[in-house]
């Protein structure tokens, strides 16, 4: 029996209820799900504790380094939304404790609500598994023929970047601004779709700290800055604050050829959503400029620093 009261934990699920044309039957979201727009006008769930709006990638990094430390949340549920909401269907993530809520966010809800909700827990770590969580959510809402054919599109776009890749140069993508984290999960997978070599990290494993000794020996064609969560414009803002002064930055293959980009991880490659196969084509934009120049991505993802 499809689910009539979807509340998600996911911005990247709330993508994809929209996507599959069940948007009818959202009824809770997080404060992190902006898109598309109409999700802002969806009962909220799940918010934070503080606003990294207004925070440095070093401010955020030491404030979750704190909650963690203290054994405090990231998030908090909003008891009587979540009442309002009635779900019985959640759809939560268990990839990562800071970027989503948690298995403890559900374990509150189960707690507050009357009548246990149906929980679908998506873990994906590599393009294949965001593919396949499209087939779960699509199969748990009544959406399995939409399902099917979202998929069929996104590998066609897949394939297609696929066979028009040249050389592969070694690129570097990083998660994390101050201090340095490499981006692990689906990012190297994606490079190595888009045309490149991954550099430091590997497909599926865990985003990690990284010094800049890893850089120097990596010493990369390619970087794309993409800080969780962060925009383009935000990213290129922060890369010049912190990174300007570094010598050992401005030594790099890539900062001396002015192979350094900023990219819109919040929409196109933090969240396990469909648009990472965006960002797969993003990235061949920034790997391969003359063979994807005609190639269509959306305006502002992506910007040479």
């Amino acid at each position: 029996m499809p689910s009539k009261r979807i509340v998600s934990f996911l911005p990247s699920a709330t993508e994809l209820v929209y996507e599959l044309g069940a948007e009818e039957n959202l009824v809770g979201v997080t404060h992190e799900c902006l898109y598309p727009q109409q999700a802002k006008t969806k009962l909220r769930i799940i918010n934070s504790v503080f606003d990294p709006e207004r925070m440095t990638s070093k401010q955020i990094d030491d404030k979750v380094t704190e909650l963690a430390r203290d054994g405090k949340d990231i998030f908090t549920v909003d008891e009587e939304n979540l009442k309002r909401a009635d779900p019985d269907l959640i759809i939560a993530q268990g990839t990562c404790a800071v970027c989503s809520a948690y298995t403890n966010e559900v374990n509150k809800a189960l707690e507050i609500l009357q009548q246990r909700p149906q929980v679908v827990v998506l873990d994906p770590h590599t393009v294949d598994d965001i593919l396949d969580s499209v087939l779960v959510i699509a199969q748990k809402i009544g959406k399995e023929l939409e399902g099917k054919k979202l998929v069929e599109s996104l590998r066609e776009r897949i394939n297609f970047v696929k066979s028009k890749r040249s050389n592969a140069p070694k690129v570097l993508c990083i998660e994390w601004i101050d201090p340095f984290f490499t981006s692990g999960h689906w990012i190297p997978q994606m490079i190595e779709i888009a045309g490149g070599t991954n550099a430091v990290s590997a497909t599926g494993e865990h985003s990690r700290r990284m010094t800049i000794d890893e850089v120097e020996k990596a010493d990369p064609d390619i970087i794309v800055m993409m800080p969780c969560g962060f925009d383009t414009e935000r990213t290129v803002s922060e890369c010049t604050a912190v990174l300007k002064s570094n010598h050992r930055w401005a030594n790099l293959r890539a900062a001396k050829n002015s192979q350094v980009f900023a990219v819109d991880a919040n929409s196109y490659f933090s969240k396990p959503s469909i648009r990472t196969i965006t960002g797969v084509e993003i990235l061949a934009k920034i790997i391969h400029p003359h063979e994807f120049a005609e190639l269509k991505i959306p305006e502002n993802s992506f910007k040479q620093i």
